[in-house]
């Protein structure tokens, strides 16, 4: 039994009001005392101008993962669908806020209603996706009638800069310097704090509803070393993945093990590249012609990699005029898991959208390279 599966509703929440760029180490605070010597450089490639931050400027969380998801969930159910009447919770985050429990379930714990399926996906970019994968394979199979899927991030807190004050401290007393490496730094003036969710169905409604034609995804993890990691570090003689149980307790702070980092050399060198290998597969395997995609909706994480993602396109002969493809990046900053749930809401409320049009959305992930494509249908 195979069922077509639907999109009928998309909501998002963001916390507060956007952060612009000169008022983000306000927030975050200046490691020893300093201003940051990447930030102007990362901001000038990334093409970032506002994000969200789940914190104040004394550092307090303001709220949780779970809650701005679980805001996000009220948003979309809007009083038409009750949190009982919800089957399946298919839930995404790089960032939840704890180990156990899982986050699907501490979402669920806050929006009670009754009992229902949940499952949680860890991981980076494609934790929103592949929950968004999950929760339609359990609607195309007849397991249930409807779903909710989230993706959601909040980095922020993170980001503060007591948490890199330890290893500030040993670069000076080792260096005579204490700006933290550019891997440590870079991700800081990248990412952003926020929760999105869509509402899955095996029957279209209301005015719009965007069909699930397919979900695809691909690892390249057996190719390529790690380029975004967290809770661990990186051999120096190696370019291995040492995990955070390899080092000392005192280490943790010293050298941000619980940082995120980002190998930037890798991700220029080979998160592009990869992703066009696997664009021209899903190309070839689905029969796809560049003149009935009406939109392209990538996430990216850089405003940097949106032209050479364009070149890749027509290096492969699948060329998309420049205005048929769609960012949101620039205003809410970068996403992660949540990324391109964010990119489906705005377009729906844009008024862009019209019945017969073909959407292809693609999440590329760079923690071990991996990407994920899905065609959508407006009917």
């Amino acid at each position: 039994m195979t069922n077509n599966v639907y999109i009928t509703r998309i909501a998002a929440y963001l916390p507060g009001a956007p952060v612009p760029n000169a008022e983000m180490e306000e927030y975050l605070g200046f490691v020893s005392g300093k201003p940051s010597k990447s930030k102007s450089i990362v901001l000038r490639n990334n093409g970032i101008t506002s994000r969200y931050y789940a914190i104040d400027k004394a550092g307090n969380l303001l709220e949780t993962n779970a809650e701005m998801t679980a805001k996000a969930v009220r948003a979309l159910l809007n009083g038409d669908i009750r949190p009982d009447e919800v089957q399946l919770l298919c839930s995404g985050t790089t960032s939840p806020d704890q180990l156990l429990p899982g986050h699907a379930n501490m979402v669920h714990g806050l929006l009670g209603g009754s009992h229902m399926e949940v499952s949680g996906n860890t991981g980076s970019c494609l934790s929103g996706f592949h929950a968004f994968k999950t929760a339609w394979l359990n609607l195309v199979t007849g397991l249930h009638e409807n779903a909710v899927v989230t993706g959601s991030e909040l980095w922020s807190k993170n980001f503060r800069h007591e948490y890199f004050e330890e290893e500030s401290q040993k670069l000076q007393e080792l260096e005579n310097q204490p700006y933290i490496a550019f891997d440590r730094d870079f991700l800081r003036w990248m990412l952003s704090d926020g929760a999105a969710a869509a509402l899955l169905q095996t029957r279209p409604a209301g005015e719009m509803s965007l069909r699930i034609d397919w979900i695809e995804s691909k690892s390249f993890a057996h190719e390529l070393k790690t380029c975004m990691y967290m809770g661990g570090d990186k051999d120096p003689q190696t370019g291995d993945l040492k995990g955070f149980r390899e080092y000392t307790d005192k280490e943790w702070l010293t050298n941000s093990i619980f940082a995120i980092k980002q190998d930037t050399k890798l991700l220029g060198k080979f998160i592009i590249r990869k992703g066009m290998e696997y664009t021209a597969e899903i190309v070839k395997k689905h029969g796809l012609k560049a003149e009935e995609i009406d939109w392209v909706l990538p996430h990216i994480s850089s405003m940097f990699f949106h032209e050479q993602m364009q070149n890749g396109y027509d290096e492969i002969g699948f060329h998309i005029p420049a205005e048929r493809w769609f960012t949101n990046l620039t205003t809410v900053g970068n996403l992660g898991s949540a990324a391109f749930l964010f990119i489906l809401e705005e377009m729906w409320r844009s008024g862009r959208l019209k019945k017969g049009q073909r959407l292809l959305v693609m999440v590329p992930e760079s923690a071990r390279f991996a990407y994920g494509y899905a065609h959508l249908t407006v009917v």
